[in-house]
């Protein structure tokens, strides 16, 4: 048995005791391959009468999974037990994806059987092209995914039924190979060029690259340092455990809704600034600071307090390390623009700000150390992308990662529909009273 397989035990040498107005349970711990213990609180309310209060879910765990790990202290994070620093340096995104998806790393044989089930998979409805037409002209990129993505189950009737595996893994197959196509159509959607068909003689990012910036009138040709750049960007953003799109795919998918639902819910969770905007914020604030010179007195607005001025791309809900994202994305960034001869001003702010934010006391304490979002806006405005397409590739990234938490969830014998408790605070039972009786 592998260590991806172990799956979450109870350890008989452990429990804890919880003591309400006197009266006591005790509680299993349940540990897992690696990672802190879990006091398992399912009983809680049966015994007790009362509910844990967790805003946030910051200390609460809400389901078992294979799938990643994160050690925010240390800055681990493990794709089914494997370094993300090692995957981003020798694999591809395409066989993270057979990763994430299996469990395992796969062989010659079932890469190459893999990879053509995904290029079969790689067009959309024709019929999908008119359904783009419906929006304005100027919508945001992210509003026709959300649409477009959850329309997917009026067109692909045979992959919906969640009860049966192979729909599953139809569905799953579908949804990995058409998201480029989609992302691109929005792309293109919003600069008024026609649609690409995918390519199929291409690996997975190049095809993505020809779709958004091939035009039909001329030949393009894809650079293939830059779509390394970005097939490592999107290995970065397969997956990071539990997070809020992918807790919100697998609430969704909870109540046994289709899995293009649950997908654009989570394209929706995404889009929200705290979450997949953040190396858009990031960009903004260097492009605020604009150059070197201008760093010492933004960084002083950061540190008063009563400024209400953040230091964007810095420090992370989980990461209390350096982000190892942060790193591989550090190196890329550097790639990208000595190919393109790119002298970005904005390069060297980012600079000299992370060496600011690496030996200054005050984010050392806080640890604000420099995470993914940092770089990567950076890497994407220079590949050509806009900023308005930033949260899509995320999107377009992230969708192995949330199809390998619904599959998962929908698989475990433990699964519940998601209901979350509540502590009210609103006013007690009253009595209803007529309108012309209420002063």
């Amino acid at each position: 048995m592998n260590a991806s397989d172990k799956a979450p035990k109870s350890d008989a040498g452990k429990s804890a005791i919880l003591d309400i107005a006197g009266k006591q349970i005790t509680m299993p711990v349940r540990s897992g391959t690696v990672g802190p213990d879990v006091i398992d609180i399912g009983k809680v309310y049966a015994n007790t009468g009362a509910f844990t209060y967790d805003p946030g879910f910051t200390s609460t765990a809400n389901c078992s999974s294979k799938i990643t790990f994160i050690d925010g202290d240390k800055g681990v994070l493990l794709y089914r037990g494997y370094p993300i620093e090692q995957l981003a340096e020798h694999s591809s995104h395409l066989e993270v994806c057979y990763l994430l998806l299996n469990g395992e790393l796969p062989n010659q044989k079932q890469f190459e059987e893999f990879r053509g089930i995904v290029s079969r998979h790689t067009m959309v409805h024709e019929q999908m092209t008119r359904f783009y037409q419906g929006f304005r002209r100027d919508a945001h990129p992210m509003a026709v995914m959300c649409g477009s993505v959850g329309a997917l189950s009026a067109f692909y009737h045979d992959s919906t039924d969640i009860n049966d595996p192979r729909q599953r893994i139809i569905a799953a197959h579908r949804m990995i190979a058409k998201m480029p196509t989609m992302a691109a159509m929005a792309y293109k959607y919003s600069i008024g060029q026609p649609f690409i068909y995918p390519r199929n003689d291409l690996d997975y990012t190049a095809n993505f690259l020809q779709m958004c910036f091939a035009v039909p009138c001329e030949p393009y040709s894809v650079n293939p340092i830059l779509a390394r750049a970005l097939d490592r960007i999107f290995i970065l953003h397969a997956d990071h455990e539990q997070n809020a799109s992918t807790s919100t795919v697998r609430l969704a998918g909870s109540s046994g809704a289709n899995p293009f639902a649950c997908i654009a819910a989570g394209i929706a969770c995404l889009w929200g600034p705290a979450h997949g905007g953040a190396n858009e914020a990031a960009l903004k604030m260097l492009e605020e600071i604009g150059t070197v010179k201008n760093i010492k007195s933004h960084v002083e607005k950061v540190k008063d307090k009563n400024s209400g001025v953040r230091l964007m791309g810095f420090g992370h809900r989980v990461y209390k390390n350096y982000d190892p994202r942060a790193k591989v994305m550090q190196k890329t960034t550097h790639e990208v623009l000595k190919l393109l001869g790119v002298n970005d001003p904005l390069l060297e702010v980012a600079m000299e700000l992370e060496q600011i934010a690496l030996h200054d006391d005050f984010f050392i304490e806080k640890k604000l150390y420099p995470n993914v979002d940092f770089y990567s806006g950076i890497v994407l405005r220079a590949l050509g992308f806009p900023v308005s397409m930033f949260t899509v590739l995320f999107a377009v990234a992230r969708t192995v990662g949330w199809i390998a938490q619904w599959k998962e969830m929908i698989e475990d014998p433990e699964q519940k529909i998601g209901r979350p408790r509540q502590l009210y605070v609103g006013s007690g039972p009253r009595d209803y009273v007529q309108v012309d009786k209420r002063a």
